[in-house]
């Protein structure tokens, strides 16, 4: 007896409830908001801020969080990959569910990665294929490995800084619909253009992923 009181008290001491299960805290979500300015984020850093500004909304404010995006070898600036950004994992989304446990099998078949997982930093869950309007087209300028997309005449909207001609590589948060890669998360083919008009027109909201790479 002395020894179970012993270990409420404990419990109590460091503020767990005895019984009570703790989810794990958000590491992932899928932004409820753009940058409202198409695939204009203001570079990198501007969507890293967004991913910040969120999660900080939502009370994860005090991890670091990066966007899932990749950039291309532009202007003597060598390439980034999306899958260098976000840490090593493991990933939950915002009611604890897990994502993936590393890079490698956030990239592999093993990824728990569907429509009703990508949740926002909100809880919310995002319109696909068949929903009114439909937003699955996620931006992320990557391969399905998560490394930058490049193509001829690609230019992924300058970086992620024009809102003009060109276009960025998009995925399915779905995962149904056209492409070459219509169930991909990630790479599922590019958007129309690089405008907020341009991404609604193929399916989209201009949308990305958020993950948390520490404290």
């Amino acid at each position: 007896m002395t020894r179970v009181l012993a270990v409420f008290a404990a419990a109590a001491f460091i503020g767990v409830q005895p019984g009570v299960h703790q989810e794990p805290p958000m590491t992932f979500f899928i932004t409820s908001a753009g940058s409202g300015d198409g695939a204009n984020l203001g570079g990198l850093e501007g969507a890293d801020r967004l991913c910040q500004a969120l999660a900080s909304a939502a009370g994860a404010g005090d991890m670091q969080w990066r966007a899932y995006l990749s950039t291309i070898d532009a202007a003597g600036g060598a390439a980034v990959h999306a899958r260098d950004r976000i840490g090593d994992g493991p990933w939950h989304n915002v009611k604890g569910v897990k994502i993936a446990d590393n890079v490698d099998d956030l990239h592999s078949e093993n990824a728990n990665l569907t429509k009703e997982t990508i949740l926002t930093e909100k809880g919310d869950m995002v319109n696909g294929r068949g929903d009114s309007p439909n937003m699955h087209d996620i931006i992320t300028g990557s391969n399905l490995d998560g490394t930058a997309f490049t193509a001829d005449g690609y230019n992924n909207c300058d970086n992620w800084s024009s809102n003009g001609d060109g276009s960025v590589q998009v995925g399915h948060h779905d995962r149904q619909g056209g492409g070459q890669n219509p169930t991909s998360w990630n790479s599922a083919h590019g958007s129309r253009g690089c405008s907020q008009s341009a991404l609604e027109g193929t399916g989209g909201k201009g949308f990305f992923y958020c993950f948390a790479t520490g404290s």
